[in-house]
């Protein structure tokens, strides 16, 4: 049993091998926790400003990913022109400033639902670069046969980052009650304390970039940034493994998969959850979707677990659509995280394992552009199907949401690949 257990950590964990990716992986874990409690700190805070509204949290959502759904396809030919050090540091520190204004008004009370909506949709441009930059980074420290395990480790990562912070948000805005808000529980200084230790966070992840050994890549050409834009939609759209790929988690991102609206809304106004309830019914997210992620690093088989995490993403958000209190969700919204992650890393996998390094910035950035610039329209279809005073309420309008998911599901199917395509063209079995 001990063998077992010691062949599946070297199975599940081998990208960690290598030191450069290592060193990234645990800065980047440290870093999520803190934007993690975060951005379950701003959700709680809008909520909080604006009296419960399902449409002014959807509001703030627009404006975080707005950014993305504008600046995605241009980011990525910045991406792959200039040094992606350069790209991450400069991200990283906007971030940060973000942040730090963010953590100063609301300590000192002059935080308002204006400003939140202005930081978010600075710290999205930041993000509009940083997530592609990221992502197309995996295939700098690891090769090409630990690419798909190397994904599974970012998500892995990143959910258990969520999970934990978002846990920590309710004991850290507790401690924030004592620390800044003079003890007054009902003063919005004690929210925070979440966005000072995000603040803090950043300087290890940017310490790391700063030092990390990344590889030279050959200059490219001197084409102008929209024939550079132009030769990766062409790739994509003359490539139907990637394409359908994409469509499918556009499709899913602008119906089911806006939790980030959801959670936060069926937790507070829904269920009446508090600050702890609230980080707990997050954090049970989290924990299936880190779940999720560990499955996919050991069980690498990214075109069956396509499938499957999408049938299993939209059954279980039926079955929070109909759970009468936060008890019962705690497991069913682990269940919707571990089908999403299982979604969202078989997707990227197929993805990274079929583009040419040379257009990889371009073509991960189109990636996001369907996952997080689908955002906005995403949002403002879930905020407005799911609140309380819209045309079908919280549970009905849920529903709606799958059904829709559902209906692109379908429509795509028997489009979605049954063989990985390689950058050269060739196909091979997906395990």
């Amino acid at each position: 049993m001990l063998a077992r257990a010691s062949a599946w950590r070297t199975q599940t964990f081998r990208a960690l091998r290598h030191p450069p990716y290592r060193r990234y992986w645990f800065s980047q874990l440290l870093s999520l926790i803190g934007s993690w409690m975060q951005t379950t700190a701003q959700q709680y805070l809008v909520l909080e400003l604006s009296g419960g509204s399902s449409a002014a949290l959807g509001s703030v959502t627009v404006a975080q990913f707005l950014p993305s759904l504008l600046l995605s396809l241009f980011a990525g030919a910045v991406i792959d022109r200039v040094p992606r050090r350069r790209v991450l540091l400069a991200t990283q520190t906007t971030l940060m400033a973000t942040a730090t204004v963010l953590a100063v008004t609301t300590h000192l009370g002059l935080v308002t639902l204006p400003l939140v909506m202005l930081l978010a949709f600075l710290s999205g441009t930041a993000n509009a670069f940083d997530m592609p930059a990221r992502q197309s980074m995996v295939v700098d420290f690891v090769p090409r046969s630990e690419v798909s395990n190397a994904v599974a480790l970012n998500s892995l990562s990143f959910n258990v980052s969520r999970t934990v912070g978002q846990a920590l948000f309710g004991v850290v805005a507790a401690l924030g009650v004592s620390l800044l808000a003079g003890g007054n529980p009902e003063s919005l200084s004690r929210l925070a304390l979440p966005f000072y230790l995000n603040v803090a966070s950043f300087f290890v992840v940017l310490f790391v970039i700063a030092t990390l050994p990344f590889p030279v890549r050959e200059a490219g050409g001197h084409s102008s940034v929209l024939a550079d834009i132009r030769e990766g939609l062409a790739y994509v759209r003359r490539t139907p493994a990637v394409r359908n790929v994409m469509l499918l988690v556009g499709a899913l991102s602008l119906t089911v998969i806006n939790f980030n609206i959801i959670i936060p809304y069926y937790a507070r106004v829904v269920f009446g959850a508090r600050e702890a309830a609230f980080g707990v019914l997050s954090a049970a997210f989290g924990v299936g979707a880190m779940a999720g992620a560990l499955w996919q690093a050991s069980k690498p088989n990214p075109l069956r677990n396509l499938r499957v995490g999408a049938l299993l993403l939209l059954a279980s958000t039926v079955l929070l659509a109909w759970t009468p209190g936060p008890a019962l969700a705690t497991p069913v919204l682990a269940a919707c995280g571990f089908g999403m992650l299982s979604l969202l890393v078989s997707a990227n996998s197929t993805v990274q394992l079929s583009i040419p390094d040379g257009l990889r910035g371009r073509v991960m950035s189109l990636y996001s552009f369907v996952l997080v610039g689908m955002g906005p329209p995403g949002a403002a279809l879930a905020s407005t199907l799911i609140s309380k005073s819209g045309p079908l309420g919280p549970r009905w309008g849920l529903l709606a949401l799958v059904l829709l998911a559902a209906l692109c599901l379908l429509a795509l199917w028997h489009r979605l690949p049954r063989q990985l395509p390689t950058p050269t063209g060739q196909t091979v079995p997906a395990d």
